[in-house]
């Protein structure tokens, strides 16, 4: 999880989405695709996640607007974006650590950190602060779409989302040629429009510079 500069992060008295700035994408994109793991219970704790009270996609306008360019891009060349995660508030993030301090569920470990122990998730996988929660950070993936822009399917990336390991890595060694192109291919229509890649998961993206680097939020996602 990126951390922006060497200042501590202020947390944002905000207690709105509207007094955080922050907007629903699809109030950009009305129809943009969306699978927001942490509103239910396909994510690697296995249930909906503290903060979580709807699936939307919410981010500081700026970040907004980027993904809105990207994604328009994308459809010219019959390809979608799909979200998975977006602002995540900072009660959210407790809630990822305090599950990565419980040894005893292991309920998720074949899906999402078969190869690693659950103590060793901690740092560059689950960090007490993360970009998420400062609203310019998205999770996602793309789609493949028929001409006529229907008929969308997931491109294969090598991994699913939340994966832990070093083939979720965008550069990982061993994944096949298709699934390295495929996250080249994200990555260059992200980093078109400014979104930098977090080099461990390959759906990781955060706009540069970002709007509020040293400020986290924690308004509930609703």
């Amino acid at each position: 999880m990126a951390r922006a500069g060497d200042q501590p992060p202020q947390l944002s008295p905000a207690k709105t989405a509207a007094q955080a700035g922050l907007v629903d994408i699809r109030t950009l994109v009305p129809d943009i695709a969306e699978d927001i793991k942490y509103a239910g219970s396909d994510n690697f704790v296995g249930r909906p996640v503290n903060g979580y009270l709807a699936p939307k996609c919410l981010l500081l306008r700026p970040a907004a607007e980027a993904l809105t360019r990207v994604e328009r891009d994308l459809r010219v060349q019959h390809y979608r974006l799909k979200l998975w995660d977006c602002y995540r508030p900072a009660r959210a993030v407790a809630d990822f650590v305090r599950w990565a301090h419980d040894p005893a569920d292991q309920r998720t470990k074949a899906a999402h950190y078969p190869d690693l122990d659950k103590s060793k998730l901690l740092g560059d996988y689950i960090a007490p602060v993360s970009g998420h929660s400062r609203g310019a950070t998205v999770d996602l993936t793309m789609e493949r779409c028929a001409a006529d822009g229907t008929h969308c399917a997931p491109l294969d990336m090598g991994t699913g989302f939340d994966w832990f390991g070093v083939r979720a890595h965008t550069d990982a060694p061993g994944i096949g040629a298709e699934q390295h192109t495929n996250r080249l291919l994200l990555r260059s229509a992200m980093e078109h429009e400014g979104f930098q890649n977090y080099a461990l998961e390959w759906w990781h993206y955060t706009l540069t510079p970002e709007p509020t680097p040293q400020m986290l939020y924690d308004v509930p996602v609703q």
